[in-house]
C-alpha cells in the first residue's frame, strides 16, 4: 500500500525525567512503548516496510523491535550520528534532514510514503488519507485536527483554504497570532519527489523549514481534516492524562492488560494481596509481582508496574507506579508518576531520589 517511516531520534526533553534512560517512543503505556501501538495500526494498513531514525540511546528501540517479524513488518533503523574522538555521538538531522539520509543512502522511498512521530498513538483511517493524498495529486499532505485557540502555542499550525491547499504554516503560535486552529498531528504523506527540496547531510526540519518551502514555491501542498484519536504525549501533563483515559476505557484500541479480578480491577501474573485488608477503588491495574500489604487504600485511575510493593497504610490515587517502585508506610501518593528514581506530579514538577530539599512530598501535588 505505502512505505512509512516513523520519527524517532529525538532526546524528548519536554517530558523529561519520563526520557532520562529511555528514549521516547519507548516510554509505556499500558506496559507497551508508544511505538509498539504505531507499529500495529500501521500493519493493520497493509504498511510492511518502514525505516526508523533513531539517535538517543537507539540501542534501546533496536534491541526491542528488531527487524519487525513479531508485528508483521519490516523494519530498518537510520542511525543519525558523527564520530568524534573516535567515538559515535548521536547528532540529529531533523525530521526531514532525517528522510533525506534514508533516501541518500539506499533510495528507500520509491513510492509514496507516510511519515508519523514515535511519540503519539493513533487510530487514523490511513487508507482513507492515501486517496485523499492521491486523488488531489500532492506533493505533500499534512493531517490536521483542530485544537481550542488557546492550545495553539503547542502546535504546529496550519492555514488552508476551503479546497484544503496549504497558504501558510506557523511553529507553536500564541493565540493571538494564530491564523488557525487545525494543529498539524505530525502525519504526513509525501511523494519522493518532495525530498529534492531537502538539502543533503544537513539539519532539516519538516514543520518549520519544508513546509514553507513548499508555500513559497507554490507546490500542491494540503491539509487534511481527518476526525480520530490523536493521544500525543508532548508533556509530562499529556503522559499523565493519557494513562488516566486509557484506564478509564476511554481509547477503545487500547485494553488494560492482565485478568479482571473484580469490577475495574485487573492484575498481572503471581500477585500478593489480601483482597479483604484492602481498599481498591477501581479502575486499577496491577502488574505481575507486586506485593500491597493491609491497610493500603489504591483509588483510581492508578496503575502498578510489575514488581512493585506499596506498604502497610499508604495510599495511591490516580497515580502512575513505574517497574520496581516500593511506596513506604503511611506514604500518599495522589495524582503523580513515580519510579525508584523520581517522582513528578502532572505538572511536570520533579524531585530525585535522594535530594536533599525535596522541592514536594511525594502526593503533596500542590508543591
Amino acid at each position: 500500500m505505502a512505505k512509512a517511516m516513523i520519527l524517532a531520534a529525538g532526546q524528548g526533553t519536554r517530558v523529561r525525567p519520563l526520557t532520562k534512560h529511555t528514549p521516547k517512543p519507548m516510554v509505556p503505556i499500558l506496559g507497551k512503548p508508544v511505538m509498539e501501538y504505531l507499529l500495529e495500526h500501521l500493519a493493520r494498513y497493509e504498511v510492511r516496510q518502514i525505516m526508523v531514525n533513531v539517535a538517543f540511546m537507539h540501542w534501546k528501540i533496536e534491541n526491542y523491535f528488531g527487524d519487525g517479524h513479531r508485528w508483521g513488518v519490516e523494519l530498518g533503523y537510520s542511525h543519525e550520528g558523527v564520530r568524534e574522538h573516535g567515538e559515535v555521538v548521536c547528532k540529529p538531522l531533523g525530521s526531514a534532514g532525517g528522510m533525506r539520509r534514508i533516501q541518500d543512502f539506499g533510495g528507500f522511498f520509491d513510492e509514496t510514503f507516510i511519515v508519523l512521530c514515535g511519540d503519539a498513538v493513533i487510530d487514523l483511517d490511513i487508507g482513507a488519507a492515501l486517496w485523499e493524498h492521491k486523488s488531489k495529486g500532492a506533493l505533500a499532505s499534512v493531517v490536521t485536527l483542530p485544537v481550542p485557540p488557546e492550545e495553539t502555542k503547542n502546535y504546529g499550525i496550519v492555514v488552508a483554504d476551503a479546497s484544503g491547499r496549504v497558504s501558510s504554516f506557523q511553529e507553536k503560535p500564541a493565540p493571538e497570532q494564530a491564523r488557525s486552529n487545525l494543529a498539524s498531528t505530525g502525519i504526513y504523506i509525501f511523494e519522493p519527489e518532495v525530498l529534492e527540496l531537502v538539502p543533503p547531510d544537513t539539519e532539516f526540519d519538516i514543520g518549520s523549514q519544508l513546509f514553507p518551502l513548499l508555500v513559497e514555491r507554490g507546490l500542491p501542498f494540503y491539509a487534511q481534516q481527518r476526525f480520530f484519536n490523536w493521544i500525543d504525549i508532548g508533556r509530562v501533563a499529556d503522559y499523565w492524562q493519557v494513562c488516566q483515559r486509557v484506564l478509564a476505557g476511554e481509547v477503545a484500541q487500547m485494553q488494560v492488560p492482565g485478568r479482571q479480578v473484580r469490577p475495574n480491577v485487573w492484575v498481572g501474573l503471581n500477585t500478593s494481596v489480601d483482597w479483604d485488608q484492602v481498599s481498591v477503588e477501581g479502575p486499577i491495574y496491577l502488574g505481575s509481582g507486586v506485593r500491597i500489604e493491609p491497610g493500603v487504600r489504591l483509588v483510581g485511575p492508578t496503575w502498578v508496574g510489575h514488581g512493585s510493593h506499596l506498604r502497610s497504610g499508604s495510599l495511591v490515587e490516580r497515580s502512575l507506579l513505574l517497574e520496581y517502585t516500593r511506596i513506604a508506610e503511611g506514604e500518599r501518593v495522589t495524582e503523580m508518576i513515580v519510579s525508584p528514581q523520581f517522582c513528578v506530579d502532572r505538572q511536570g514538577r520533579t524531585s530525585y531520589v535522594g535530594d536533599e530539599q525535596r522541592p514536594m512530598r511525594w502526593g503533596d501535588s500542590r508543591a
